[in-house]
């Protein structure tokens, strides 16, 4: 399988030639099954894809209008502890993150305690102050949450940034499992996996929650910009799933401050929308005037707490990567206790000692925007030319504020499939996070996120990374003798917290 020198999660510390005690029956599978085995079934998965429309766009590449993410079929498989204990900091860092936005838009007490310089608010342009002082149905911003994280040990989980925005990939998530329940079903009959196929029912019953006050039967849609966004198939596949119609802008029409539908029987009122529209083009009267792909007046219902928007307009700034590395001081400001999911260590390129050190060991570093998303504008040190290096160091002595930088992680691997058969890559991790006026929910499982070429800490879709499923183990994970096939598919819908 090749050599590593990070902690692979079925093989355990490098050098390792036996998988983990707890992992010894997905070991003894890959053994058993030969590598032309596994590279037809995963022929198949992403032949099922291709043919269902499960695709995303490449912006700016002619070539790639439409491609799917390529799929792994050795999945990634969390244990019941490990998973407890992520599930706990997960709700931590989600209920903070709350409290943050419905703080920042309102009284600002983290700024008055001096513990985030406010021009970090202010001056940041994913701060929205046209919805200061508005406060959404039941004071909840961020309902839908994917939190990335990274590991790097047997114990060592790391939040390597927050997506409060709206974050992607969980049709992937429910995709992959389908496709490992028709292929690889031995698998669910040796381990007692947590489903995950009722995260469509989770979400419509969170967008239900935090309908307006005083609505009994809220009438729920999902707005998308349309059919050239990169994420349609997920916005198309989720309204799908919940049942809902999926709606464009050209489809509502906001009168006297209340949300309608257009429909052949007459307008319906909307109560709840799932937007997956950015806030720059959600209403043409309050942000962008040119956006065609927004709802005028759309705000000023929201403000009038008519209708509910998930997640609600301002979350940018949560997610933005010079907030996150105030997330663990901002953890404890709300909640009283320590992070108990740490971050990656950060250096802030706007503080002069910190771009010192970034500037003199840009080789060793990874150098991000902090407004960036998809893997682009990022710097791997290690691997970067030094071409690629001496840019970077120009854009960050020209403008510093923009940039953060952490230290190269060695990312631990999962066993993949390669030209050469089963060999390391490394793999990050998506969870999905739902919070409505009842509780938090994790969902258990998540979005695995491969790099595939070897050696490469890249696992964007965009930057050619692909998705393994990912199994939480139920207690008592190793089923023996027991047929849990279906049993996998009807148990284990996660913890509630």
């Amino acid at each position: 399988m090749g050599k590593t020198r990070a902690f692979d999660e079925i093989m355990g510390q490098p050098g390792s030639t036996k998988p983990r005690p707890e992992l010894a029956s997905l070991g003894q599978w890959i053994e058993d099954t030969p590598a032309p085995e596994l590279l037809r079934r995963q022929h198949s998965a992403e032949a099922t894809f291709r043919q269902l429309g499960i695709t995303f766009a490449v912006y700016g590449e002619s070539d790639a209008s439409e491609r799917i993410i390529p799929f792994d079929i050795v999945p990634r498989i969390f244990l019941a502890d490990e998973w407890s204990r992520l599930s706990e900091g997960l709700v931590q860092r989600v209920e903070a993150i709350n409290a943050f936005l419905d703080d920042i838009y309102g009284a600002r007490r983290i700024l008055d305690a001096g513990v985030l310089p406010p021009d970090l608010i202010f001056g940041n342009a994913q701060f929205r102050p046209e919805i200061a002082g508005m406060r959404p149905p039941h004071g909840i911003w961020a309902h839908i949450c994917g939190i990335d994280l990274v590991r790097t040990g047997p114990d060592d989980f790391f939040v390597l940034e927050d997506n409060a925005r709206t974050p992607s990939g969980v049709s992937y998530m429910l995709e992959n499992r389908e496709a490992m329940l028709r292929l690889c079903p031995e698998l669910f009959r040796e381990f007692r996996v947590a489903a995950v196929d009722s995260y469509p029912d989770r979400l419509l019953e969170t967008m239900k929650s935090v309908a307006p006050h005083g609505v009994t039967n809220p009438v729920c849609v999902v707005l998308t910009p349309g059919h050239y966004n990169s994420a349609y198939y997920e916005h198309s596949f989720l309204a799908d799933s919940m049942g809902i119609e999926l709606v464009e802008a050209a489809d509502l029409v906001v009168d006297d401050d209340i949300v309608w539908m257009r429909t052949i029987a007459g307008r319906v009122k909307v109560d709840v929308i799932y937007r997956r529209i950015d806030d720059d083009y959600l209403d043409p009267l309050v942000f962008r005037p040119d956006s065609m792909l927004g709802v005028p007046g759309l705000i000023s219902a929201y403000a009038a707490g008519n209708v509910a928007l998930l997640n609600a307009p301002g979350n940018g700034i949560a997610d933005d990567k010079a907030i996150y590395s105030y997330m663990p001081e901002i953890v404890k400001f709300y909640t009283g206790a320590e992070a108990k999911l740490p971050n990656v260590e950060t250096w802030r390129c706007r503080e002069p000692q910190a771009l010192k050190y970034v500037l003199d060991n840009l080789e060793k570093v990874v150098v991000k925007l902090v407004d960036g998303s998809g893997g682009y504008g990022m710097l791997v040190g290690p691997t970067a030319s030094k071409k690629e290096i001496e840019d970077f160091r120009a854009a960050l002595i020209a403008e510093p504020q923009r940039y953060i930088a952490q230290p190269t992680l060695a990312l631990s691997t999962v066993p993949t499939l390669a030209d050469s058969g089963l060999a390391p890559r490394h793999v990050d991790f998506r969870p999905f996070v739902l919070t409505g006026s009842k509780g938090i929910q994790v969902v258990p499982g998540g979005l695995t996120r491969v790099a595939l070429k070897e050696g490469s800490l890249v696992v964007n879709s965009s930057q050619g990374g692909g998705t393994k499923d990912s199994f939480v183990l139920m207690d008592g994970g190793n089923v023996q003798q027991q047929s849990m096939g279906g049993m996998s598919q009807s148990q284990g819908s996660g913890a509630q917290c």
